[in-house]
């Protein structure tokens, strides 16, 4: 079975909504998978390590392509009925590595490429009204602006449709995602 038509990224920058637009898909009775970045900064800042993005980015960058993977892996174990929205993916891995210049290795490429979601890819801008910052959110709002056009680069290289994601109500939000996925009637 593909279930890489079930399988849809909401991405961006920093402090867009994209884990308040995917708690109101939960609520509309969609599976989510959360992003995986925060636990991993709050792992390695309880555990006094290293692989923090203010710290060593490398191996930030291989615990969060290892956590991407294992999320997608554990919902291809699941037997899916309808979209599963995702708080990133894989790709997002590279797009952060190609942000902070650092090689990208020809391993993670293939494992972008082999993982693969829906071709539609939803993308949320960066939005100052609703931008802020915290212990584990610690990018100005230069750098969110950046992640956002690389993101969109990352994304558009592995051949992804990208959509821009309007600046309205997370409920708006919601109903532009399911039309755009011709699920209109949630």
């Amino acid at each position: 079975m593909d279930h890489s038509h079930y399988f849809i990224v909401l991405t961006g920058g920093p402090g867009v909504g994209k884990t308040t637009l995917l708690k109101e898909l939960h609520k509309q009775g969609f599976h989510i998978v959360e992003e995986d970045a925060r636990r991993i900064i709050r792992e390695q800042l309880e555990a006094d390590a290293d692989g923090l993005p203010w710290k060593n980015k490398i191996r930030y960058a291989k615990l969060m392509l290892a956590a991407s993977t294992a999320s997608y892996l554990m919902q291809i174990g699941q037997d899916h009925q309808d979209y599963v929205f995702f708080d990133r993916g894989i790709p997002d891995t590279l797009a952060y590595i190609a942000m902070e210049g650092l090689a990208i290795e020809e391993e993670l490429i293939h494992e972008a490429k082999g993982r693969r979601y829906h071709k539609k890819v939803f993308i949320l801008p960066p939005w100052a009204a609703i931008y802020e910052n915290d212990s584990e959110r610690k990018q100005t709002w230069q750098e969110a602006e950046n992640t956002f056009n690389i993101m969109k680069e990352t994304y558009s290289k592995l051949g992804y449709e990208i959509i821009e994601v309007p600046k309205t109500t997370v409920i708006d939000r919601a109903q532009f995602i399911l039309k755009a996925l011709d699920q209109q009637n949630y």
